[in-house]
């Protein structure tokens, strides 16, 4: 391999398994002798890379084996790790301590408020980390931060301009709270490792073997060792994957070039290639790629050799694609890649459940499943779960979706809201709130709360709450006072995060500190048990630690999005203990992996590769003169993760057409390769079984319902407002009556045009029963119900209302011959063999002696072909009750029927319509008529359907039924509008 060569620089090829090539390399060349091999250094990228370096030495060794001493560069504590090769006893100025990462982003935060008070602390800890993040590469790259008073910036914009003079000012005050705390950044202390570990190697070589495999990062504190390890007497550095068939000219279009002399401009690089920062690596080391040896170690997980040459060509500058149609087959061949394009994420999940299933079918197979798609992961291990397999997902998932960190979200958010009902049930149904034996009777209280709290918002806070359940009026009075008892135990443990949310600005610890207890009071010790909750409690502990270093008040509302910031960055990983030969990575721990089946999921545009995340502080222009990454650069590290995984012998690329919200577009990567090969083969028997995995095969849509119960089970007992109903759609009437089943007001719901209109007509009873009918006491009275209506109905409503009560009381005003006889009163009558119940909006005294029957509405009246048509029967059968003497004191023939609707017409709030017409115009009914027909109407119905044994056909006249809450009940869509059997 080389040892006669000044530099020993190998790569290896994408087809091979890296980390298998690896290891058996290194067998071959050093284990001869096993303490030769236990003595020796493998230098590699990171923790996991350690790890499937480790499984592959198992892999290779057949028997015990001792190992070399593998190191992860970028391992926090890489002073630690390296063991004596890094001993601070042997150095005269040891390397100071890094600054915590916590107190650092804390510190950063109060610095950027105290530049901008504009900002809230939760904004300010986010941007603390975006900060810190380019803090950190100006360090790894060597660029010194004062460097940007000397860029030629031109004319920037006013937003970049006040980032840039913020920027300056924070960074400029760093250096003084590090010399404070006695620390330095963790980039700059791992620089001076780094620098150490790279003087000492080369003044000192190791008497040992020391191997750099698999880094392809390009900081220049990193290519000076990789430098130094190249030419040790028994060093050697193994690059993953550079294509040392790319011709020269393609080579020299990546970058990076040097700035244009007389411009001062900077020609383009390529970042997006998945060579760029290989070959800005190289160059930092000062070699050349003709130096680079391919490592000549075949595996059993290796591909056909034909697949590099693919991939490389799929991968080649844009300029050069032109070529592709004269390429040779060998370089476009890409046997062993199959593709699968479905339809939505599920089915892809499913399709990829299935094709990991079918890889435990022949012994000793393993698949792997690399996605940056963490909902995609997901789904397949819930998937995979149907056959009893747990699949670890390596990348882990954010401590925000895990339980301990939903609840403490749940406890913030519900705190900030005041306690409001989505917030408040989102935080008392929680599956952590009473976990244990007591789990049942909480959530019976926490269900029946539910139920009260149905419908419009209460007023904010505790007090709010007690008050709505406490309330003895309204149809729901019952319901909202069944969870009192209940709340009463509940309402304590909630009174602590009031007080605390509506004390104001507070410091962050004792935030915090209430946040921790009352979250514990809810649910127990158990809350901090399992590894989420151990980093949900460690990071509780961590911020009320150094929450002094932070900003000196944080304003109670901002905490939850605080903490969800933080939490999303903290990356929970399941214990070990999943399917051996099953996997699942995200794309930085699936670098230096391999399986006998890749599978590289969520192939669109914005997920792999994903969006190039924005930096709020410095402008690309800015980034490029410093020297910094350009944001384009992760699209490239996404490429070259991609080359790597086509590396495998069998490769299963698989995408979606459409995510949860729209189409989507296939990843550029996937263009290529189908454009390359010119057309990726399918793998249809997994699109086939994933389709027909879930297919019940049999379908039989249901039928019309037509319930027809016994007649002596049917109700003898119909309200006026249910006939039309009865009439339309018999069913509807069946599921409200008879199965007493009712469709649930929403959460927190906006008002609804009932209860707008059930608020209007309690605000008019009263008007007559306590002011009768007192014409400046109407408006007053309208105004107090608003004032506790939400704000934002009561600034879209109340303009209206006004408008149209001062149009009822000119309307009163304007007719001195009809007095108001009571409103708001219940009756009763026996008719065609049932009793007719109902209740009048109101009854005036006509100038003739006779009754004026007065409904109230908020919306439309009903039309005058409906009435015609037998419907919207309300009214007359109204009259009917009062002409019969069904209400106590009131008697007499109806002659007056009439809609007072509050609705607009001809650009005015309120006016009046009727069915009736003492003419007949406009097709109305004679008011004579019009009690005698709906009489006769109620009776044919009632007949045919109360005391009667016609069945209650689903919506028997749909034009007259709009009303849809039992739609789902009758399975409508699966019948409506297609011909009966």
């Amino acid at each position: 391999m080389g040892e006669g060569r000044g530099l020993s620089l190998y790569s290896i090829p994408p087809h091979r398994a890296f980390a298998d090539a690896l290891a058996q390399g290194l067998i071959r060349r050093f284990g001869g002798d096993p303490m030769r091999l236990a003595r020796g250094i493998v230098l590699v990228p990171t923790n996991r890379a350690k790890r499937a370096i480790t499984d592959a030495f198992v892999r290779a060794s057949e028997g015990g084996l001792l190992l070399p001493r593998l190191v992860a560069v970028g391992d926090p504590e890489l002073d630690e790790a390296a063991g004596p090769f890094l001993d601070p006893a042997d150095d005269d100025e040891p390397v100071p301590p890094a600054v915590d990462p916590l107190q650092r982003r804390l510190i950063l935060a109060r610095l950027v408020q105290a530049g901008n008070p504009g900002i809230d602390a939760a904004e300010a800890v986010r941007l603390a980390g975006e900060l810190g993040r380019t803090l950190d590469q100006l360090l790894v790259e060597n660029v010194d931060p004062r460097r940007m008073r000397d860029v030629a910036v031109g004319e920037l914009s006013e937003h970049w301009q006040r980032s840039l003079d913020l920027f300056e000012i924070v960074l400029g005050k760093w250096p003084q709270e590090l010399a404070r705390l006695g620390r330095i950044d963790l980039a700059d202390r791992r620089n001076r490792l780094l620098e150490r570990v790279t003087k000492r190697w080369r003044d000192d070589p190791p008497d040992r073997f020391v191997c750099a495999a698999g880094i392809t990062t390009a900081a220049p504190a990193i290519a000076r060792l990789l430098r130094v390890v190249a030419g040790l007497p028994g060093g050697m550095v193994v690059f993953p994957g550079v294509d040392l068939g790319m011709g020269e000219a393609e080579w020299a279009m990546l970058g990076p070039f040097e700035a244009d002399p007389v411009s001062g401009r900077r020609k383009r690089s390529l970042e997006t290639h998945p060579q760029f920062h290989l070959k800005l690596l190289i160059e930092r080391m000062g070699v050349q790629r003709a130096e680079i040896e391919p490592w000549k170690v075949a595996t059993e997980l290796d591909a056909p050799p034909a697949r590099s040459k693919a991939i490389a060509s799929a991968m080649m500058p844009a300029e050069l694609t032109k070529g592709w149609s004269e390429t040779p087959a060998a370089e476009r061949r890409l046997g062993g890649v199959r593709a699968i394009e479905v339809a939505t994420p599920a089915e892809e999940a499913q399709a990829i459940a299935l094709a990991m299933r079918e890889a435990l079918e022949v012994e000793g197979r393993t698949a792997a499943l690399v996605t940056p798609d963490r909902g995609l992961a997901k789904r397949v291990a819930a998937h995979c779960a149907r056959w009893g397999l747990a699949i670890d997902d390596t990348a882990g998932a954010p401590l925000s979706s895990l339980p301990p960190g939903t609840l403490l979200l749940a406890l913030a958010e519900a705190g900030a809201q005041a306690f409001a009902p989505l917030a408040l049930l989102a935080l008392l149904k929680h599956p952590l709130v009473a976990a244990g034996e007591d789990r049942l009777a909480w959530l019976e209280g926490a269900r029946a709360l539910d139920l009260a709290l149905r419908g419009p918002r209460p007023a904010a806070g505790l007090a709010g709450i007690d008050a709505h359940l406490a309330n003895p009026e309204g149809y729901d009075a019952r319901v909202r006072q069944a969870p009192l008892r209940w709340w009463g135990t509940v309402r304590p443990l909630l009174e602590p995060v009031e007080a605390l949310f509506a004390g104001g600005p507070a410091p962050l610890s004792g935030l915090l500190a209430q946040l921790r207890e009352s979250a514990t009071a809810l649910c127990g010790k158990g809350l901090w048990g399992r590894a989420e909750g151990r980093a949900a409690a460690t990071l509780l502990d961590d911020l009320e630690r150094e929450a002094g270093h932070g900003p000196a008040l944080v304003d109670p509302a901002s905490l939850s999005a605080m903490l969800r910031t933080l939490m999303d960055e903290i990356a929970v990983r399941p214990p070990q203990g999943g399917h051996p030969r099953l996997a699942i990575y995200g794309l930085i721990e699936a670098r230096l992996q391999t399986a006998d089946l890749m599978i590289l999921g969520g192939l669109n545009e914005g997920v792999w590769p994903g969006l190039p995340a924005p930096d709020p502080w410095l402008a690309p222009r800015i980034r490029s003169e410093l020297g910094l990454p350009g944001l384009e650069r992760r699209i490239g590290l996404a490429a070259h993760d991609l080359a790597m995984g086509l590396g495998a012998r069998e490769v299963l690329l698989t995408r979606a057409r459409r995510d949860a919200g729209a189409p989507t577009i296939a990843s550029r990567f996937w263009l290529r390769l189908e454009a390359l090969s010119g057309g990726l083969e399918r793998a249809d028997e997994l699109e086939g079984w994933a389709r027909e995995i879930d297919d019940p095969k049999l379908h039989e849509p249901a039928e019309r319902p037509e319930p027809c119960p016994p007649v002596a089970l049917r109700p003898r007992l119909i309200p006026v407002t249910d006939v039309d109903r009865l009439k339309a759609d018999p069913y509807a009437f069946y599921a409200k009556r008879m199965l007493r089943l009712r469709q649930l007001d929403p959460v927190d719901a906006d008002p609804s045009a009932a209860w707008r209109g059930t608020a209007v007509h309690d605000v008019l009873e009263k008007w007559k029963s306590k002011d009768d009918c007192a014409p400046d006491a109407l408006e007053p009275r309208v105004l107090a119900m608003l004032s506790e209506a939400h704000p934002m109905m009561r600034a879209l409503w109340q303009p209206r209302l006004i408008e149209a009560v001062r149009w009822i009381v000119r309307e009163l005003a304007a007719r001195p011959d009809r007095r108001v006889l009571d409103v708001e009163k219940e009756g009763r009558i026996d008719v065609a063999g049932v009793t007719l119940t109902g209740k009048f909006d109101r009854i005036d005294a006509m100038g003739d002696g006779t009754l004026g029957i007065v409904d109230y509405k908020t919306g439309q009246p009903p039309s005058t072909k409906a009435v015609k048509a037998g419907y919207s029967l309300q009214l007359g059968l109204l009259g009917l009750i009062a002409e019969r003497g069904g209400f106590e004191g009131i008697s007499g023939r109806a002659s007056c029927f009439e809609y007072w609707s509050l609705a607009r017409k001809g650009g005015e709030f309120g006016y009046v319509a009727t069915p009736v017409d003492a003419a007949g115009k406009y097709g109305r009914m004679l008011p004579d008529e019009f009690v005698p027909n709906a009489a006769e109407r109620f009776a044919e119905t009632a007949g045919a359907y109360l005391t009667g044994a016609a069945a209650f056909v689903a919506k028997l006249h749909p034009e007259y039924a709009p009303y849809a809450e039992y739609d789902q009940l009758m399975r409508r869509d699966e019948w409506y509008g297609r011909e009966r059997r």
